[in-house]
């Protein structure tokens, strides 16, 4: 924030913003100034939940014009809409960035809001290849900002509260971790023209050059020039909560096997089964965007003596009945020893960034934490696309 904090806002007609207060002044209660880069689908929902917590929106980007329109109307009365983010950048008395784009575009909008001294909030998954991670995380070390990434999970109480079990000891040997995304997910493959106006450059920013496509700009998290696809999408929450509970750094190796499923004109599976090989354990990552069947997204852990359950309810855990010469005519129990709802507010992540901003002290969910998430779903994605096993160490040094 800077020393000089008047603002101008300038949208249909100039108006002046509030006065803010300086950093070094602030107190408890004082508002964190932010503006909101993409402020679609998660990007409206972000900017709607930050004002709810506290803090103060003085600027909004889009290169959808129909995304500022309904932006602005959850937003402060004369707030500037760009559809320049650099624009954004520059406003007077901005603290820090929420970025909510597509995939493609986080690199450069980080590594700019870091030129700008501004902190940040950056949506999941943090980079579009392996090979941008590291120059991600260079950056921000490079600089005095707050970054965290979009991983709530890191936030939640009930999945810390799992955590210490683990540690504690209360699975067992883990050998085997199943993450599972069920969705009946009709994507919106349209490709009749947009009802309103896009800066079709600015989308593709540094993806590959080619004429408008609308239904690109509908789903893009269906083809490989703007993300990862659902691959990256889900699987950097579920993949960094695995590695988490069972203190594991990225897979060692990775395989895959995926289909496009009644999405025609996609590029990206939207039903899959990733393998990840650990040191101590295998973990399975499977997506089915065709069923509403164990519906959401769970994570099994399973170990020798219990196994957790997480999922959007809470957190399950089922003692094991133990080894038996005769399996096939054991009786186990399908009741939780233990059972621990998710209570969590949606916006504890969004709070956790806000106080660190304040404190300066590190995020839930820092960039080499997200590196760390993401790295097993952009191997199983070069797993997919090249029909092959890849390794960490040639896919990161090759």
């Amino acid at each position: 924030m800077e020393t000089d904090r008047r603002a101008f806002v300038k949208g249909a007609a100039a108006a002046l913003a509030p006065y803010f207060v300086p950093r070094s002044a602030w107190g408890a209660n004082d508002r964190i100034a932010y503006g909101a880069i993409g402020v679609g689908n998660r990007g409206g929902w972000l900017n709607k939940s930050f004002q709810k917590i506290g803090a103060q929106c003085v600027a909004l980007c889009d290169v959808y014009a129909p995304h500022l329109t309904a932006a602005r109307q959850d937003s402060p009365d004369g707030v500037p809409a760009y559809n320049d983010y650099r624009e954004l950048l520059a406003t007077p008395g901005l603290d820090c960035v929420v970025i909510a784009t597509p995939d493609h575009q986080h690199l450069p909008m980080l590594l700019h809001a870091l030129d700008a001294r501004k902190d940040v909030y950056l949506e999941k998954p943090l980079s579009l290849s392996l090979e941008q991670s590291p120059r991600m995380i260079a950056a921000v070390r490079g600089s005095k900002q707050i970054v965290q990434i979009g991983m709530q999970r890191r936030s939640m109480d009930f999945i810390r509260r799992a955590k210490k079990m683990i540690d504690e000891g209360a699975l067992g040997r883990v050998s085997m971790v199943r993450a599972m995304w069920n969705w009946h997910f009709e994507m919106p493959l349209e490709a009749s023209p947009l009802p309103g106006e896009l800066d079709w450059n600015r989308f593709l920013g540094p993806a590959p050059q080619r004429p408008l496509d609308p239904l690109r700009f509908r789903w893009w998290r269906g083809f490989w020039d703007y993300s990862g696809g659902n691959m990256t999408d889900q699987g950097t929450h579920l993949m960094d909560v695995v590695q988490w509970m069972t203190n594991s750094g990225p897979p060692l190796s990775a395989v895959c096997q995926g289909r496009i499923t009644n999405a025609s004109g996609v590029e990206v599976p939207n039903v899959f089964t990733a393998v990840f090989e650990y040191n101590d354990f295998l973990a399975t990552w499977t997506l089915d965007y065709r069923s509403t069947y164990d519906h959401d997204w769970s994570i099994r852990f399973i170990g020798e003596e219990a196994t957790l359950l997480l999922d959007r309810h809470g957190l399950r855990l089922h003692k094991d009945a133990g080894a038996s010469r005769t399996p096939w005519n054991q009786k186990v129990s399908t009741e939780p020893a233990v059972e621990i709802p998710d209570t969590d507010a949606q916006e504890a992540h969004l709070q956790n960034f806000l106080d660190c901003v304040r404190s300066r002290q590190e995020p839930n969910c820092p960039v080499e934490i997200a590196a760390a998430a993401v790295s097993g779903p952009h191997m199983a994605n070069l797993a997919y696309r090249q029909d092959r096993k890849v390794r960490r160490d040639a896919a990161v040094n090759g």
